[in-house]
């Protein structure tokens, strides 16, 4: 009884978010796109944690900048781009794939091809290759050899 309570109970759980009732807008509308917006924005002091599922000051700091944003007329991106500017690319759950870090976005699949190739070149130049030396027994080791196998 008190196994199957507990498991219906683990099943009702949901994540606690870290909003804070005085921080929530009235406007549902604009609540909903600092949600959006929080969503993709990393909290600083927890590494790959949303700022609204981190109970951190910083995290708090964040959410309460985006929603007074929001409430002075900004957008989405021009929220998003205020908190970048301040804050740095780092901010960013999904790092944008422009300028300097399109770079990065494109090394890993250019690796992976360039190590493809290499690959590739390695095992057609090894099956071309053409063993050293002579490959036949001389006829004192064929005749050594049938001495072994004859013992």
């Amino acid at each position: 009884m008190i196994r199957t309570f507990l498991l219906i109970l683990s099943l009702l759980a949901t994540p606690a978010l870290a909003v804070q009732p005085d921080e929530v807008l009235e406007d549902p509308i604009l609540e909903k796109r600092a949600r959006d917006i929080s969503s993709g924005l990393r909290c600083l002091v927890c590494r790959n944690e949303n700022i609204d599922d981190s109970n951190a000051n910083l995290a708090r700091d964040l959410r309460l900048l985006v929603r007074e944003r929001l409430v002075a007329g900004d957008s989405n991106d021009e929220v998003v781009d205020f908190i970048v500017a301040r804050y740095g690319e780092y901010v960013l759950l999904r790092p944008r794939a422009d300028g300097s870090a399109l770079v990065l976005w494109l090394a890993g699949p250019l690796m992976l091809l360039l190590g493809i190739g290499v690959a590739v070149r390695y095992v057609r130049r090894r099956d071309r290759a053409v063993p050293e030396g002579n490959a036949t027994l001389s006829e004192a080791e064929v005749a050594r050899l049938n001495e072994i196998m004859k013992e």
